[in-house]
């Protein structure tokens, strides 16, 4: 079995509570039905919202580097 050794994911937070992010991931370009997780609110390196987008990436074929959780850059 070939495993992916590079990747980046793009995730949206459907609805959350104080320790909680319960959020829609899917592949880009998406698929027609995104899988959904439940995530601790500390995984996120930025202040979440309901809405808001993130990216989860791995960047490196080593087998023993992590995926990193990214937050979209906001503009005001």
């Amino acid at each position: 079995m070939k495993l992916l050794t590079t990747f980046v994911l793009t995730g949206v937070v459907d609805t959350m509570d104080p320790y909680f992010a319960t959020v829609e991931i899917n592949l880009n370009p998406p698929l027609e039905q995104a899988s959904i997780a439940v995530m601790p609110v500390s995984a996120f390196p930025c202040k979440i919202k309901e809405g808001d987008t993130f990216y989860i990436v791995k960047l490196s074929p080593s087998p023993d580097s992590l995926p990193l959780i990214m937050c979209k850059a906001t503009t005001e």
